[in-house]
């Protein structure tokens, strides 16, 4: 599998003085916590670590939500005893401001702020993923170099949605944003994008020395040998390419088919056993899989019972990690017929 740690520090600081973001010129949405309420960073978490990157590995990634207080606000107290929760339990890799993370919704500013805490807690202990991806190319390269300036490991770029790609556009756009210089995971998530990026051409970049990872989120997990299959037609190892899960339900199997691990939405409220599920399943230990596993079926289901993060941030509450389960519109909080479903599905799995 090649090094992640491909860092081309000359062309990254003129890449950032030269962009312009399009929408600095244009309206900024309003946020309910102004920039002078945000913590101020550190020296470490301004980019003084920055080529210091920890390469993305096999295992469980947490698809982190972001706390919020009852007004909105990004509670970054909570974000920090959140990491620190997550690094006892041995989550193997951070995923931030990604669907999960409600980032959508998120100003720079409190972007910065986010990622800003999560490399204090968590730099060089884990690998930081972020996600950049947007619908527009620019704001991509936006967020991607904020990243790459506070430090993160690597971003994950989803295909831009809803305007639907074409497979040679989908190409040219996942080249474009590695040749920013940080570490880049696709995300392939059709039922949410609307456009699924397929394997032999995931396979036409997974060449680029950027392009390390794929979170694979259509629930096939034929997905797997497809897209090593195509990469090693092409001339490339069949591990070129660290492939991680994005559908919880079908995490076991997929890693069981060759895979690496998972991006998880359960890991929030079951880190240990998501790591544990990933580990059996990296041995090819089915017995332990299903053992890890059957606990968890429930919750894999229940935590989708209405969009996600909606149901995951309830339960994050629930099981006492959170003190509100806030979320920003158009989103809303889990309604109170569905709060019983997920309650149950924590119980099953042990967590209250």
């Amino acid at each position: 599998m090649k090094s992640v740690h491909i860092v081309a520090a000359a062309s990254l600081a003129t890449c950032a003085q030269a962009f312009v973001p399009v929408h600095q010129q244009q309206h900024v949405r309003s946020a309910p916590l102004s920039v002078s309420q945000l913590e101020p960073p550190t020296l470490a978490a301004a980019g003084s670590n920055s080529d210091d990157r920890t390469p993305l590995r096999q295992g469980s990634y947490v698809a982190l939500i972001t706390p919020m207080t009852p007004t909105g606000a990004i509670d970054l107290q909570q974000l920090r005893a959140l990491l620190q929760f997550h690094l006892q339990a041995g989550t193997d890799g951070l995923c931030i401001l990604g669907t999960t993370g409600e980032a959508a919704v998120m100003t720079m500013a409190e972007r910065k702020a986010v990622l800003d805490v999560a490399v204090e807690e968590v730099k060089g202990k884990i690998p930081i993923l972020v996600g950049t991806g947007t619908i527009d190319p620019e704001h991509v390269k936006e967020q991607t170099l904020q990243a790459i300036d506070c430090g993160c490991d690597a971003s994950l770029v989803v295909t831009p949605y809803y305007v639907k790609p074409p497979q040679r556009a989908l190409i040219k756009h996942f080249e474009t944003m590695a040749d920013l210089g940080l570490p880049v995971c696709i995300y392939n998530v059709p039922g949410r994008t609307g456009v699924d990026f397929l394997p032999e051409n995931i396979a036409q970049v997974a060449g680029h020395p950027n392009i390390v990872a794929v979170k694979e989120a259509t629930g096939d997990v034929s997905r797997v040998a497809q897209i090593q299959d195509a990469c090693e037609k092409n001339g490339f190892k069949r591990d070129e390419l660290l492939l991680l899960s994005g559908d919880d339900g079908t995490t076991d199997e997929f890693v069981i088919q060759g895979g690496h691990g998972c991006i998880s939405v359960t890991a929030n409220v079951a880190p240990s056993a998501m790591h544990q599920l990933m580990m059996a399943a990296l041995k090819k230990d089915i017995d332990e899989v299903k053992r890890i596993n059957a606990p968890l079926a429930n919750l894999h289901q229940d935590e989708f019972i209405e969009a996600n993060p909606i149901p995951i941030k309830w339960a994050v509450k629930r099981i006492g990690q959170i003190d509100c389960s806030y979320l920003r519109p158009p989103l809303d909080e889990l309604a109170p017929e569905f709060q019983g479903t997920v309650e149950s599905a924590l119980r099953d799995a042990g967590l209250i």
